[in-house]
């Protein structure tokens, strides 16, 4: 049984992002599952560090972006995700190819949804592990 409560495509998603980080740092959605979104982030000059290794913050973003996605797909048009945390435990350097990740809840509620988000590589050798909490709230009350 799938958890959406909104319809979306990958291609929807990627030209949501047109014109914002997700586009410049590459960000390709690949896959919506029936209880995870998926989506791909190349390492190279834009999301290395400056040893060549992918950088941290760079898998920050594919992960808020993976989790906050989902979390939005998950709540009907009355009502919109915010994030309110997020952690990252880098396990593995990746230098080249592209990395995936992939979000699925570990809680959804009224108020409150967490993700869990893995980073792999080519090898679907973990590379990053992320958990993202977000609020539920009414749309418009940010403005």
């Amino acid at each position: 049984m799938a958890i959406w409560r909104r319809t979306a495509t990958c291609e929807a998603l990627d030209e949501a992002g047109r014109g914002t980080l997700i586009e410049h740092l590459g960000l390709r959605f690949t896959e919506i599952g029936p209880d995870y979104v998926r989506a791909t982030m190349p390492v190279d000059a834009r999301t290395r560090q400056p040893m060549g290794l992918l950088h941290g913050g760079a898998s920050v973003v594919l992960a808020e972006t993976l989790g906050s996605t989902a979390a939005l797909l998950c709540v009907d048009a009355e009502h919109q995700c915010v994030g309110l945390d997020i952690n990252a435990n880098h396990v593995r350097a990746a230098r080249s190819g592209l990395v995936t990740g992939t979000a699925r809840p570990l809680h959804l509620g009224g108020r409150t949804q967490v993700w869990s988000i893995e980073i792999v590589d080519a090898a679907q050798k973990l590379v990053c592990v992320s958990r993202l909490t977000v609020a539920v709230i009414q749309r418009g009350v940010l403005g």
